[in-house]
């Protein structure tokens, strides 16, 4: 199966210019969400992986469906004010301004294999928080995928100097 032809392309969304990558056509395909599903998580197969971490939004939909896969428990990494206990936070930049990344402070204990998960890679800030996080409480970093990433503008090697190995399974060129 083809997976980029399941995924729908909004030009100029959220901004002139801007190619938006809108994965909820991928998810609405039974076959096409399992397939992606699979192969996310296929590196990962017989790993020693104890949780999942998924970045809001749709890293919940595509991390929590490989937790399961990979017989792990999942770790919702929120924006600031949505987790209702003691929180770790990392701030990062976005385009116009900042934003803050949290998970509660218990949820990855110290030594845990953690795979994070996220639907695209752009610039990498949002997942390199998410990897701070993550090393701030102790846990391992196992790995990082995503299903979408655009290469030009630089997450890869953003994750990289981290020294955080990455996997992507589909590459759009383009912002």
């Amino acid at each position: 199966m083809n997976l980029k032809e399941t995924i729908r392309t909004i030009p100029d969304y959220p901004k002139p210019g801007i190619l938006f990558r809108d994965v909820t056509t991928l998810f609405a395909r039974a076959e096409a969400f399992e397939e992606a599903v699979a192969r996310m998580a296929e590196p990962f197969a017989g790993q020693e992986i104890d949780l999942v971490a998924g970045i809001e939004a749709r890293g919940f939909i595509l991390g929590g469906a490989i937790a399961t896969r990979l017989k792990a428990g999942f770790i919702p990494l929120r924006k600031k004010g949505k987790l209702p206990h003691r929180t770790l936070t990392e701030s990062y930049a976005l385009e116009y301004g900042d934003d803050e990344l949290e998970m509660h402070e218990d949820a990855a204990p110290k030594g845990a294999r953690v795979l994070l998960v996220d639907d695209l890679i752009a610039t990498g800030g949002t997942a390199e928080a998410g990897v701070k996080l993550l090393k701030r409480s102790g846990a391992e970093i196992a790995g990082v995928v995503f299903l979408i990433e655009l290469p030009e503008l630089g997450g890869r090697e953003r994750l990289e100097g981290q020294g955080v190995a990455m996997q992507s399974l589909l590459s759009f060129e383009g912002h």
